[in-house]
């Protein structure tokens, strides 16, 4: 079944767990024992018999050495909803993985700046876990991350974790605080202030909700970082993933098979993703 890009292979959740009141982590394995075989910033259709499939970013590296891959799931529908109610034992299908992920080979002996705005840090995820396990092929690392509320931030430990890698600097962001909140107040694009990189050195990879392309992208661009050195994902517009269905259509331009990572020059005058 894995032949064909329509046929789903079978997968058992190993791990589930609720991360945040919106969003569900999964480890899942291929039932036979297989590969994913996805690169960074890759994504797969992940279905439930007699309900659908939903496109999801993988946030896992393929570095991965137990063939394991990682999904974490915001509830927005009748297909996530369900997946919501799954726990470790049950099956899924998958298809793919689909798209074209971060440009590993062109980006490598660069600084890396990951710019990640609530659900988008998901497939950055796969991307700095690469970067952390090849760390002798990349120059330095920095994250700048926003959510909501604290209660929405994602992978926090890990975070923590990250911010104590050598040459690894993380910064966060929330729109409102709580008692307990003790870090940064504000718009994701107020982390830049202050930020050092190299530009001639650096390149920007940039996740998050498209209202806020606009304000990074002009955040990103004040450092010297140059447009040919931005890359951003719209990872949010997929549906079937093979191109059939149409809507990821932008002008002439199929966001599934041509992305959903693009260089941003690539995609600037697409006023749609924006």
């Amino acid at each position: 079944m894995g032949d064909s890009i329509y046929l789903p292979r079978p997968a058992e959740i190993v791990e589930a767990k609720q991360v945040t009141t919106r969003e569900k982590f999964f480890r899942l394995r291929l039932s036979d024992g297989s590969r994913l075989g996805h690169v960074p910033g890759q994504f797969v259709e992940v279905s439930i018999l007699g309900i659908g499939e939903s496109p999801i970013s993988v946030c896992s590296s393929h570095t991965r050495k137990d063939n394991t891959f990682d999904l974490c799931i915001r509830n927005t529908g009748s297909v996530t909803g369900a997946l919501h109610r799954l726990g470790k034992g049950a099956a899924v299908g998958i298809r793919g993985p689909f798209g074209r992920g971060f440009p590993i080979e062109d980006i490598m002996g660069q600084d890396l700046l990951f710019v990640a705005g609530g659900l988008g840090l998901v497939p950055l995820r796969s991307m700095i876990t690469y970067a952390l396990d090849n760390r002798q092929a990349f120059g330095s690392l920095a994250l700048l991350y926003g959510s909501r509320s604290p209660e929405d931030m994602l992978f926090r430990d890990e975070m923590e974790e990250w911010g104590r890698a050598p040459d690894f600097k993380v910064d966060t962001t929330v729109d409102i605080g709580d008692s307990t909140w003790t870090g940064n107040v504000g718009v994701l694009p107020r982390l830049f202030n202050g930020l050092k990189v190299r530009p001639s050195n650096t390149v920007a990879l940039v996740v998050g909700p498209p209202v806020m392309f606009r304000f990074i992208i002009k955040a990103v661009l004040s450092t010297g970082i140059s447009e040919s050195r931005t890359y951003i994902s719209l990872e949010r517009r997929m549906k079937c993933g093979v191109g059939k269905c149409g809507h990821c259509q932008m002008d002439n331009v199929y966001v599934c098979q041509k992305g959903p990572v693009f260089p941003y020059t690539k995609v600037r005058h697409l006023k749609e993703a924006f």
